[in-house]
């Protein structure tokens, strides 16, 4: 399977509390740890983790940070996007003892150009995850044109949502997600073009709609630990599914059930290293 994800990738330190601090109230910290996040980042090690072989197109310049993050994504092929003076963003992320969590994170709001990425055919699968807007539209047209399936993680809209959800599949949404005028989220999506639409939803059955009608996925019921990267963890599995040839809902399952053995340990990719 070959996987290229394309988008955020962030330095994340992660303080685990036993309650969330209130307004003007400091807290003590458990633990601290610091790892790699973004949703496209995030995907691509989840894809690596299951097998694939990954490209990361993504922005991480030459700070000392992005060293760092270079040593979080060992194993999947890296391409930067980005000019050397650009600061990778940096997450600050704190964790409840109830596994919920609060994050503070300036994505990539400073980065002015990119270089042009490399083509993706030869693909089996494509992940744009809305940020990087103008080299994601570029990656997924190429993708169209080479017949590879394109899923796009919606976590939120930005500008230029409408141009990149025309090009792509499959369309996976979190229940955050709307479009400015508001409506159906799902439906708006299949009518820019997507063949299938679904949103998650935390703990509540994932909603999939097709033109064949709308469904729900129910979701495992976990203890959870830590939700941080878990919606990243379903697209990146979720495009791993696709890539391997998954019937659509076999791949929602398969996903979902990723992401709640992510959930069970800590960090994003705990699961990955668990038996």
């Amino acid at each position: 399977m070959r996987v290229v994800c394309c988008g955020l990738t962030t330095l994340d330190l992660t303080y685990v509390v036993d309650e969330m601090p209130r307004a003007d109230q400091k807290v003590t910290a458990r633990s601290i740890r610091t790892e790699v996040g973004g949703p496209a980042a995030n995907a691509a090690r989840t894809a690596l983790a299951l097998g694939a072989e990954v490209r990361l197109v993504t922005a991480l310049g030459s700070s000392p940070f992005a060293d760092l993050a270079r040593q979080g994504l060992e194993g999947i092929e890296v391409e930067d996007l980005a000019a050397s003076e650009f600061e990778v963003p940096i997450s600050s992320v704190v964790v409840d003892s109830q596994g919920q969590r609060q994050v503070v994170s300036r994505n990539a709001a400073g980065l002015t150009r990119t270089t042009p990425p490399r083509s993706v055919r030869g693909a089996d699968a494509v992940l744009v995850d809305g940020h990087l807007m103008e080299a994601q539209i570029r990656v997924a047209r190429e993708a169209q044109r080479y017949g590879v399936t394109v899923l796009f993680d919606g976590g939120s809209y930005k500008p230029g949502t409408e141009d990149l959800a025309s090009l792509v599949d499959i369309a996976a949404v979190s229940a955050d997600f709307t479009f400015p005028r508001g409506g159906d989220t799902l439906r708006r999506l299949l009518d820019l073009g997507a063949d299938l639409a679904l949103q998650t939803r935390g703990a509540r059955p994932i909603v999939v709609e097709s033109v064949r009608g709308r469904k729900w996925v129910p979701v495992p019921q976990v203890e959870v630990v830590d939700t941080l990267g878990a919606g990243d963890v379903f697209h990146g599995a979720l495009t791993v599914a696709f890539a391997r040839g998954d019937r659509p809902l076999d791949a929602v399952e398969f996903a979902s059930g990723i992401a709640a053995r992510s959930v069970q340990a800590p960090g994003a990719l705990g699961w990955a290293a668990s038996p």
